[in-house]
C-alpha cells in the first residue's frame, strides 16, 4: 500500500481527526480534558489544518496525522474562550492552568513536531515513518536544520520509532506530582537533523 503525505485536511475530516487525537492522547489528557465527548468536541472545534500533515492511502483514506507548532499556531490550539464554550468558565480555568504545565514553546532553532497519531488499523504499515519524513521536509522548507519532539515514558513504541528514524534523546523533563494527573512520569526531548 502506498502512503502519501500532504498538508492540511478537509472540514469534513475534523470529527475523524479529533477522535483519532483523543485515541492517541486520551490516556495522557483524560483527567484534564475529559469527559471524552467534551474533549473530542473541543478538539474538533480548534483543529488547525494549516498546522497538520496528513497521511492517506491511494484511495484518499486518512491514516494518520502529524501536527506541528509555529509562532502562528498549532494543530490543536484554541483559547480560554474556546475551552469555556465546552467546559464552562470554571472548568476552563483549572484546565488552562494544568495544560499550561505541558506547554512546549516554539523556538527559532528547531522545528517543533507537536503530536503524531496513526489509526489503529494502519499501525505497522509505515504511516509513522511517512509522517516523520513529511515533518522533516516541512522543517527544511521553512529553513530549520533540526526537528524537535517530545515523547512520554509510557510510549516506548513511539520512542523506538523515533530512534529508528534517527532521533536522538537530548533531555528528560520529570512531572513530579503531576504524574498522577497526566499518567506519565517524564517526557524526553528528541531531535533529528533535517
Amino acid at each position: 500500500m502506498a502512503v502519501i503525505a500532504s498538508k492540511g485536511f478537509a472540514q469534513d475530516e475534523r470529527a475523524q481527526i479529533a477522535a483519532m487525537y483523543w485515541d492517541a492522547f486520551g490516556q495522557k489528557l483524560g483527567r484534564v480534558m475529559g469527559p471524552e465527548h467534551r474533549a473530542i468536541a473541543f478538539f474538533e472545534s480548534v483543529l488547525d489544518p494549516t498546522h497538520a500533515l496528513c497521511a492517506r492511502d491511494e484511495a484518499g483514506v486518512l491514516l494518520g496525522v502529524a501536527g506541528f507548532k509555529t509562532f502562528e499556531g498549532a494543530l490543536v490550539g484554541g483559547t480560554w474562550r474556546d475551552l469555556a464554550r465546552h467546559y464552562g468558565w470554571i472548568g476552563s480555568t483549572w484546565r488552562v492552568a494544568l495544560l499550561a504545565l505541558l506547554e512546549r514553546d516554539t523556538e527559532n532553532e528547531r522545528f517543533l513536531m507537536d503530536g503524531i497519531f496513526v489509526r489503529d488499523n494502519a499501525r505497522g504499515l509505515g504511516v509513522g515513518t511517512v509522517l516523520l519524513n513529511a515533518i522533516s521536509d516541512e522543517a527544511r522548507v521553512r529553513g530549520y536544520k533540526e526537528v524537535r519532539l517530545d515523547v512520554i515514558d509510557t510510549n516506548p513504541r513511539a520512542r523506538a520509532l523515533y530512534e529508528r528514524r534517527g532521533f536522538v534523546a537530548r533531555e528528560d523533563q520529570h512531572l513530579g506530582p503531576l504524574k498522577f494527573v497526566f499518567r506519565f512520569k517524564s517526557a524526553t526531548t528528541m531531535t533529528r537533523k533535517t
